[in-house]
């Protein structure tokens, strides 16, 4: 009986698993992205790497005026640093 309960639940974990999965798909065909919005505007963003890079504030300062996590910060430092290509 346990035996039958198992294959039953396995059985539902994968079609709960399917679903999920076409709907990530068909939702991903109408545009729409997953996960969370990001806390900093684009403007924000800029502003926040401009005032680390220029030397007037620190990273951690600036994680303050912005109410975010000093790593939030460093991340974002280091983002621009790959794309821009060390500038």
């Amino acid at each position: 009986m346990l035996q039958m309960l198992g294959a039953f639940a396995e059985f539902e974990r994968s079609m709960v698993r399917e679903r999920t999965r076409l709907g990530l798909l068909t939702a991903r065909e109408r545009g729409r992205i997953g996960g969370r919005l990001p806390k900093l505007t684009a403007h924000q963003r800029a502003e926040a790497i401009r005032m680390v890079n220029s030397g007037e504030k620190t990273a951690s300062e600036v994680a303050r005026l912005f109410h975010v996590h000093r790593s939030s910060i460093s991340r974002l430092i280091a983002k621009n640093v790959l794309e821009t290509g060390g500038l």
